[in-house]
Formats: C-alpha cells, sequence, structure tokens
C-alpha cells in the first residue's frame, strides 16, 4: 500500500489536501457577532447536546434565543467522552461493561488531542476556563513493532528514534550522491548547491565524504558515565533490514510529524477531556434534556416539530420551535422519520462512519516509564492493535491507563466483531509483544467499539473527494427552518474544532435570517 493509498483509506485525504493548500482550511476563529441577551421570542430545539448543539445553544443564548437541547443519552458530550471508574456502556448487540478503572484514572474514549491552531477550541477553553496542558502525541523513544515473516528488526521492538535518524540518514546520503551525480535537475548556481549539500549533510548528520556511517541521533549501544566510560554510538540499522523487516510499512509513517492537525504542540484539558463539555453543561444547565430520544422531525412550514421518546418515562413526547438545529450524526440521522429534504437524506445514506476501537487498560505501575523510559507519545505496529499511547497526566504517579490500541477500517471491524474479553485478550497479548510487562502488571480494561455505540454509530464521517463535493455542500444549507451542525458538517471532520465552526456557522446563517426579518 503506498502512502497516498493508506491516507487515502484512512478517509484523510480531504484533510491532507486541505494541508497542502489544495483546498481550503476551514476558520477557526471566536465569534464575533453582536450580542444580545434580551429575549428575542424565538424558540430553537438543538438535536444533540455534543459540542456542536451545545456550543451552538450558547452562542445563541447570547444573542437572546431560547433553546432547549433534546440529548438521547443520559450524559453530555457526544463523542467527547472521558471513561471513568462507574462508566458503563452496552454496545449494540454487546454486554453491559462497566469501567473499574481507581479514582482518578480515566481514557479519553473519543476526542483526545487539540491542535495548537484549532483557535475556536482553544478560544472557548479559554473562556470557559478550561485549563489545559501538552498532549504528548510524539515520542522518539517510543517503540516501533513490525510483525513479519522475515527481515532482521522483524518481530522486536525498536525505538522510533532509531528508525528514524538511520532512515534520515540513508534518505539524505542518497540525496546528496544524486547532487554529486548531477542526477537531479536543480536550476540553482554552484554556491546555492553547495549549500543544499551542506544542509543535507547536517540534515542527515553524514560524514565528510557524505557517507550515513551511523549518528548519536540512533542512540547509544554504552551510554557516557561518570568517570572514564566515554559512550559509544550504538550501529545504524542497515537499509535493507528496515525496509526488509517492513518497518517503512505506513502503520509507521510520521503522521504525527508532518500532518498539519497533528503537528506539535498538540494540548489537552486537564483532568480528561469531557472538561470541555461538563463546562458547556454548567452554563446551559436545565436547558439540556437528557435520555429524550429523537423519534421524528416535521416541518411545520413555518416552525419545527420534534416527536421524541422520554426515556426516563417511556413516554412520547413532542416540542414545537421556530428553528432546529441538527446536530445528530449522519448514521443516526438517517434512521430517524422526517420531512428532510431528499438531498440531506441522500448524504445521510451514503456518507460512511469511521470504524474505530479504543481500549484503555490499568496498569499497576507505570512500568513504560519506570523500565522504557517513556513519558508521553505513541508506539507503533503493524498488529491489530495499531497504536499504544501512553498518558502524559499522572507522571511517575503509582498506576497509569494506557490507550492500549486504536485502529480503524476493515481491522476496527474485526476486532469490535470480538467479544469483550476477547478484545482484551487480544490487546494483552499483542501488547505484551512490545512491553513484556503486560501480564504480571495488568489489573482491569474497558473497550469500545465507536460504529458499535448507541447514537454515534461511527467514530467521525469519512467524505471521499467526490462525496465531499457532491454531498458536503447540503450540510452547509438550511433545509427551510431546519440548521445542520456538526464535525460532518465542517471542513474538518474528526476533530472538535470542526464541531465548533459548524456550530458558529449555523448560528450565524439563523440569526443573519431572523435578523433580516
Amino acid at each position: 500500500m503506498t502512502r497516498r493509498e493508506f491516507i487515502e483509506k484512512s478517509g484523510n485525504s480531504y484533510l491532507a489536501m486541505a494541508a497542502l493548500g489544495f483546498l481550503p482550511e476551514a476558520p477557526a476563529k471566536p465569534f464575533h457577532l453582536p450580542r444580545n441577551e434580551k429575549p428575542n421570542g424565538k424558540k430553537i430545539v438543538i438535536l444533540g447536546a455534543g459540542l456542536a448543539g451545545m456550543s451552538a445553544a450558547y452562542e445563541l443564548g447570547k444573542l437572546g434565543y431560547d433553546c432547549t437541547l433534546l440529548e438521547a443519552r443520559d450524559r453530555t458530550g457526544g463523542r467527547i467522552w472521558t471513561v471513568r471508574k462507574g462508566t458503563s456502556e452496552t454496545e449494540i448487540g454487546g454486554e453491559k461493561q462497566v469501567c473499574q478503572f481507581d479514582e482518578g484514572y480515566y481514557l479519553n474514549a473519543g476526542a483526545a488531542r487539540i491542535p495548537h491552531h484549532h483557535h475556536l477550541t482553544v478560544q472557548y477553553c479559554r473562556e470557559l476556563k478550561v485549563p489545559v496542558e501538552i498532549f504528548g502525541n510524539l515520542n522518539e523513544a517510543g517503540y516501533y513493532f513490525s510483525e513479519s515473516t522475515r527481515g532482521a528488526l522483524a518481530n522486536k521492538r525498536v525505538r522510533a528514534r532509531e528508525v528514524h535518524a538511520d532512515m534520515r540518514g540513508y534518505l539524505t546520503e542518497l540525496v546528496a550522491k544524486a547532487v554529486d551525480q548531477k542526477a537531479l535537475d536543480l536550476p540553482m548556481s554552484a554556491e546555492d548547491v553547495e549549500r543544499y549539500v551542506a544542509w543535507l549533510r547536517e540534515e542527515g548528520d553524514l560524514d565528510l565524504n557524505k557517507k550515513y556511517k551511523g549518528s548519536e541521533r540512533h542512540g547509544y549501544a554504552t551510554p557516557a558515565a561518570a568517570g572514564l566510560q566515554a559512550g559509544k554510538i550504538a550501529e545504524p540499522y542497515a537499509l535493507k533490514d528496515i525496509v526488509e523487516s517492513g518497518l517503512t510499512h505506513p502503520a509507521f509513517a510520521n503522521v504525527g510529524e508532518y500532518t498539519f492537525n497533528q503537528q506539535p504542540i498538540l494540548l489537552q484539558p486537564v483532568g480528561g477531556m469531557d472538561m470541555i463539555p461538563r463546562a458547556f453543561t454548567k452554563l446551559l444547565g436545565d436547558k439540556i434534556r437528557l435520555s429524550c430520544e429523537i423519534l421524528e422531525i416535521r416541518k411545520t412550514q413555518p416552525g419545527v416539530r420534534i416527536v421524541y421518546l422520554d426515556k426516563k418515562t417511556g413516554q412520547k413526547q413532542e416540542m414545537k420551535g421556530d428553528y432546529c438545529i441538527c446536530t445528530l450524526p449522519l448514521p443516526m440521522l438517517k434512521g430517524i422519520a422526517s420531512d428532510l429534504s431528499g438531498e440531506v437524506q441522500r448524504a445521510a445514506d451514503f456518507v460512511p462512519y469511521m470504524e474505530t476501537c479504543k481500549i484503555g487498560i490499568q496498569f499497576k505501575r507505570r512500568f513504560w516509564e519506570e523500565d522504557d523510559g517513556i513519558f508521553g507519545g505513541i508506539s507503533k505496529t503493524n498488529m491489530d492493535i495499531t497504536q499504544i499511547f501512553y498518558p502524559v497526566h499522572g507522571m511517575l504517579g503509582p498506576k497509569g491507563v494506557l490507550k492500549g490500541m486504536y485502529n480503524f477500517h476493515g481491522t476496527a471491524k474485526k476486532v469490535g466483531a470480538l467479544s469483550l474479553a476477547e478484545r482484551q485478550k487480544l490487546a494483552l497479548e499483542q501488547g505484551a509483544r512490545i512491553h513484556p510487562q503486560y501480564a504480571q502488571e495488568f489489573e482491569n480494561a474497558f473497550s469500545l467499539a465507536w460504529h458499535k455505540i448507541p447514537y454515534s454509530k461511527g467514530g467521525w464521517g469519512v467524505y471521499s473527494d467526490s462525496a465531499r463535493q457532491r454531498l458536503y455542500p447540503v450540510m452547509t444549507r438550511n433545509d427551510d427552518e431546519i440548521y445542520f451542525a456538526g464535525e460532518h458538517a465542517s471542513n474538518l471532520p474528526a476533530w472538535m474544532a470542526g464541531a465548533f465552526e459548524s456550530a458558529r456557522y449555523a448560528v450565524d446563517m439563523l440569526h443573519k435570517r431572523v435578523s433580516a426579518g
């Protein structure tokens, strides 16, 4: 699989094109609408109390609108979900699961990181007084583990820095050789070529002959110590061994360093990602009605009528409003009886959502820090678990919760089809190939398959390039008195900033319509 194929199959082709400047980047800046908190007589029914719904209600409240949010779950936040002690969930067709983590430990089961340039997300954290800390996305001390039938480095853990340093060295050596042989078409002066080669030597740590023979960046076979012991630099891996062992597989690509939306620095709320929805929930108070499952979305022209099931009483209820903002994930929207236009229903039918699984594993001690010197960041593998995330919160503490799996597509579908016990077994067995301490230090785990989570049925909307052109514009227009918001209605799918900016866009359109009379 080529890198391009990997990106496209991961549902990130649009993000990659935007990052490269081929498509416009969606803005993510604070609102600048005129404020008027006096009641204006208009009632807005908002479907869903995730970030899009709550931020829309928050902003509309500043403009004087009367908002009510209907949320099917017994909690707010939607896919901004932090699993803690006592959290319970029953997947579609699955068994009930109750989290057994110790008090104070958690897994960010949904969104987990905030890019520093997602200004609107950062602005809301500032405005809602949600403190943030660094999210460790990159760590050169993390491991790569390639499960392969051949290769000297196959089926053993190697440090990310070792592969990075050696591949950078071999690549720059290759380019330097091509320059020497005038094999590259370089419209540069001789002086500029000399400067370029000098940069290649520095970038790849090449010797005077422009050869890569190893580097302290790879690490040391014998570390420097007090007294007479000088450090001895480790021998580099052979390029043949790196490639043959499968360490150039897309699973090991430096997405976290080069993809625009994962470039350092990334942030996270102190105490868990749910600190953001909790802050909104506190501000909105009784405007939010939980355990209200939407059954029908009807147009009354003018106005809307929403029929829902109050799961607390088991009774059907209905609510009327002048306008509606629908933030429901598209897999949920297509299962609801409605008067929505054919275009909207087509978008709901044909925009798939990412299949993705995660598992949080609590261990008796933070062996990744104590034994392996890993503080934050990610280890990567081509096994089914795909990634292991190391928590930044609680460093040097007695225990910790690793995100022991984060996968996508067919792998996630396969893993999601397993029972909870089988998922745990898989995560422990594969994780132990990277960290042998797993078996001895394991305490408990909590896993989830987002495509089987009620009221979500997927991780995020995945637009192909053609679907983005055909179906996405429908999400940016109102359908009579119904407006749409959510990450699927933005140019930043899968990110909180997408939910926030889509809410802003819907609020702006609705308010301009009302203001125009």
